[in-house]
């Protein structure tokens, strides 16, 4: 057999098995449902958030606007990804597992979607608050590191072991992103003045972001105390459309309304001391 022949062979179960997933979502109402809502939310949250920008003119300030309005574009190119069934796929469970030996939908596409928008979330928390860039990198990269990890804990198949200790290794990226929040930028913030609208901000990132490890452990990709893949998808985008539209609202319409504060803190944070 020639190797065109052989590519095309090949090829053919790929296009069979993406079709077959999106006949799937698009039949399961509570997943399909679960997808749509966020595309339009997301719809909305752009055309909104062009809206609420477009006064915006300090440089800090458009810094902000530009990385909150990225999590709206990032999530509707994501989520059309997933109900097309681009970004998701059929995975057999491994021994050990509650459905071990099943084929389980898996929407490995969130993760992508997460590793895109939420270092958006954490530029404009850390812009915010008037973070040094050191204390930035690492947040964003140990949250790059949170959900690159997390993919790889959903799509292991050749171990239920190896699930749970990239799960694990994800977590522990995790708990720096939470230390930062919660201790060095907090701090930040207070010394720049934006203590009060970041602690705001602070509480809905990490109340929220606290949900998705739950819902994994939970759901089918971990114990399968959940096995409906329509509920654990709803779980996941009402996670996201608090995490990111609400959140960014927020810290939009305090951007708009506080411009003068934002670029204040970019200008004065890291100033000398004055000579005496």
């Amino acid at each position: 057999m020639s190797a065109t022949a052989e590519l095309s062979v090949g090829s053919i179960p790929i296009q069979v098995t993406q079709s077959e997933v999106f006949s799937q979502i698009q039949g399961d109402l509570l997943l399909s449902s679960s997808l749509w809502a966020n595309i339009a939310l997301a719809g909305l949250s752009i055309l909104l958030f062009v809206y609420m920008g477009r006064r915006v003119t300090s440089p800090r300030a458009r810094l902000i606007w530009g990385a909150t309005l990225m999590i709206p574009l990032v999530s509707v190119s994501s989520y059309t990804g997933l109900v097309s069934g681009l970004t998701v796929g059929l995975i057999e469970m491994p021994a050990g597992h509650a459905l071990a030996g099943e084929e389980v939908l898996s929407q490995w596409g969130r993760y992508l979607t997460w590793a895109l928008s939420t270092p958006m979330i954490l530029l404009a928390l850390g812009m915010l608050a008037d973070v040094d860039f050191g204390s930035l990198f690492t947040v964003i990269a140990a949250d790059i590191g949170m959900c690159v990890t997390g993919l790889a804990a959903a799509l292991v198949t050749s171990s239920y072991l190896l699930r749970w200790v990239f799960y694990g290794i994800s977590c522990a990226f995790f708990l720096v992103v939470l230390y930062a929040l919660l201790t060095e930028w907090s701090a930040a913030a207070t010394a720049a003045g934006t203590g009060e609208i970041f602690d705001t901000l602070r509480v809905l990132t990490v109340v929220l972001w606290l949900g998705y490890p739950v819902v994994w452990a939970v759901g089918v990709e971990g114990l399968a105390l959940v096995q409906s893949v329509g509920l654990t998808s709803w779980a996941y985008s009402a996670l996201d459309i608090f995490a990111k539209y609400v959140f960014s609202f927020l810290l939009l319409r305090w951007v708009a309304d506080n411009e003068r504060a934002v670029a204040g803190a970019g200008s004065t944070a890291g100033a000398a001391p004055a000579d005496d």
